[in-house]
């Protein structure tokens, strides 16, 4: 079994995954059930924790922390033997992913293979955490003075993440963390448990000390018994807006970073390449069942081409497999659970209740929400103005680029957005007037490279992920002044 280091008994059939805490798996509360997204059949029972957990593991990873510090080469070594360790079981943990969460098969594999990539990407960071020289001297008063400035670890890391990329988004928060020189509690998703422990059953195998990296398990209960704990230096949090707002506003003069929500908007002028905008943007709308944060959620097309990107668009979507995410044909797999389709359909019946008009989709069987597309929507609409997480996607023809970047801005998110032309003015004027914290052209919003700076602005957080620049947020800048006036020499 792929987490057997991580199970503490057994239950009706199925492992029971404790906690890990302070090196070892424990028992916490009353165990969880965890499904197959698709079939809905148990997959393993999972023990949740108590705020006493939550204490246990805080002061576990202190004491780690403290006792066991890492150079930056042993922290190098330690996360490249990891990705070495991830690439190795690739196909195993895909399969456990398209169970555990319900993507297909497709968009899992990327899932993996980036997870490979970013933690490899942590282990060189590793190496390069530096620092700058300072030149106070060349201050008046100061001649006789050396600075300079280094970034030292700051201690214990809380960890929160999602249920939709749960195995590559706790290696982005647990990576970085580690290279950076601290510990972390990591507390994954409810709904996706297990592969977080996998990862982290792999993390101890290659050899690091297992009191850096504990897991605690439960749902916004215990995600506040951690916003509580004095004993964390910084939290990072990927989630919805809502529960950002509530982490910023607990934490205190404590550092977070917070990537949540969006509504991306997708600008299509009439000068792009129609065929490749029509192609990316109907597969990236409905990747992942649409649960992503950058997801193609709101596209704007010009006018002299509406029509016609309409049509292809909608004929594309109609092709598009739905179903079973262990066939690696499917495109489309069930959302995370019935209840989140069922409200995502509530949304779309009332925007055509509302007088959208829908083009394709609109049905749901279970957790599964056909690929829907919407147009003659209004900005007052769920699914244009909030983040609708689902295969829905919504189509709003502009007559000028003015009105395309005041529709893309009127939101108050601002993660991604896509720009689709080949006028180098458009690009430039797009990249310092849409309000948001990555600008992709001639691709969709959903791009995202695992070693660029990642995250929003406005209501869609703060911070950045990415090794490099996490590793910053993780880190404490000390700056050292050395007087060298000689003894004996005038001041």
């Amino acid at each position: 079994m792929i987490a057997e280091r991580m199970t503490i008994a057994g239950r009706d059939g199925l492992p029971v995954y404790g906690l890990w805490i302070d090196g070892k798996a424990v028992e916490g509360a009353e165990p969880v059930l965890v499904r197959n997204k698709y079939t809905g059949e148990p997959m393993a029972w999972v023990c949740t924790a108590s705020r006493e957990d939550v204490d246990r593991a805080v002061a576990a990873a202190e004491r780690s922390f403290r006792s066991r510090p890492l150079s930056p080469f042993e922290r190098y070594e330690w996360l490249s033997a990891a990705a070495t360790w991830i690439r190795a079981r690739r196909e195993e943990l895909v399969n456990l992913l398209v169970d555990e969460v319900g993507k297909p098969h497709k968009d899992t594999v990327v899932e993996v293979d980036r997870a490979y990539h970013a933690m490899l990407l942590a282990a060189e960071e590793a190496k390069r955490i530096g620092g700058e020289v300072l030149p106070v001297d060349s201050i008046p008063g100061s001649e006789r003075k050396m600075g300079f400035a280094i970034r030292v670890p700051l201690g214990v890391v809380a960890g929160i993440t999602p249920f939709n990329y749960p195995f590559l988004l706790a290696v982005h928060k647990i990576a970085p963390a580690l290279a950076a020189g601290n510990a972390i509690v990591i507390k994954p998703a409810p709904q996706t448990p297990i592969s977080t422990l996998v990862l982290v059953q792999g993390l101890v195998e290659c050899g690091g000390p297992p009191g850096h990296v504990q897991v605690i398990q439960g749902g916004a209960e215990v995600g506040q018994w951690m916003l509580e704990h004095p004993g964390f230096r910084f939290y990072t949090f990927t989630g919805s807006a809502r529960a950002g707002e509530r982490i910023k506003a607990g934490t205190g003069l404590r550092r977070v970073a917070l990537e949540l929500g969006n509504s991306s908007p997708n600008i299509v002028h009439s000068d792009a390449d129609l065929a490749r905008a029509v192609r990316i943007c109907a597969a990236r709308a409905f990747s992942a069942a649409g649960q992503a944060c950058i997801s193609v959620q709101r596209l704007y097309v010009h006018a002299p081409i509406f029509d016609e990107f309409v049509e292809r668009f909608v004929e594309r979507v109609r092709a598009l497999k739905v179903g079973d995410p262990r066939d690696p044909k499917t495109d489309v797999g069930p959302m995370i659970s019935e209840q989140d389709a069922v409200r995502a359909e509530t949304w779309v019946r009332e925007a055509v209740a509302q007088g959208a008009r829908l083009l394709a989709g609109g049905t749901r069987d279970r957790a599964i929400l056909e690929p829907t597309v919407l147009t003659d929507v209004r900005p007052d609409m769920k699914v244009v103005c909030e983040e609708v997480f689902a295969p829905v996607v919504t189509i709003t023809k502009y007559n000028t680029f003015d009105e395309a970047l005041a529709m893309a801005n009127d939101s108050p998110y601002g993660l991604q957005a896509g720009l689709f032309t080949r006028d180098v003015g458009r690009i430039m004027r797009a990249a310092r007037e849409l309000q948001y914290g990555g600008v992709i052209v001639n691709d969709a919003s959903t791009y995202r490279s695992d070693l660029v700076p990642y995250g929003g602005v406005k209501g869609s957080g703060i911070g950045r992920e990415g090794p490099k620049y996490a590793i910053e947020e993780m880190t404490d800048l000390h700056v050292v002044i050395v007087d060298l006036t000689e003894e004996g020499e005038d001041r």
